[in-house]
């Protein structure tokens, strides 16, 4: 037995979070829900919990970066990619689909429109978000950066 004392934790101390998670997913609705559900299981594994605020706005923007590359960036027979990366406070992530020529705009829709306030989101609930040409072949990488609380 030992007479070492451990000293405690500060309470603002920010967990050393490091992780990346990485898949392919038919370009398809079963596949957008495949990606939303698996991040949920990721973030939780990476001491997000399901109950918190991050954890359930990390799975918003998911779900709506991974909807509309089902939705706009589908090429048949392509599959899209999500990439999850967590670096201390940070969380980010990047869908990549097939299709170069279709670029992500946010605009106001308008009132009838059932659809078109995906990105809106995205870019309410990220610190900050943007695209460009993907690196691995043809098509485009829709990418969004959440910051953790503390608290998390």
């Amino acid at each position: 037995m030992t007479n070492e004392t451990v000293p405690p934790m500060r309470a603002t101390a920010v967990p050393a979070r490091v992780g990346r998670f990485a898949m392919r997913f038919s370009s398809t609705p079963r596949g957008a829900r495949l990606a939303r559900r698996l991040t949920g299981n990721r973030l939780e594994t990476w001491d997000i919990p399901y109950d918190s605020t991050a954890h359930d706005d990390i799975v918003l923007i998911v779900a709506e970066l991974a909807a509309n590359a089902v939705r706009h960036g589908r090429v048949p027979g392509r599959d899209f990619r999500l990439t999850l990366t967590v670096v201390g406070p940070s969380v980010r992530v990047e869908v990549s689909d097939a299709r170069s020529e279709r670029e992500p705009v946010t605009s106001a829709p308008s009132g009838h429109c059932d659809s078109g306030r995906g990105l809106l989101m995205v870019a309410a609930l990220s610190a900050r978000w943007g695209w460009g040409p993907r690196d691995d072949g043809p098509g485009k990488t829709v990418w969004a950066e959440y910051q953790l609380p503390h608290c998390v």
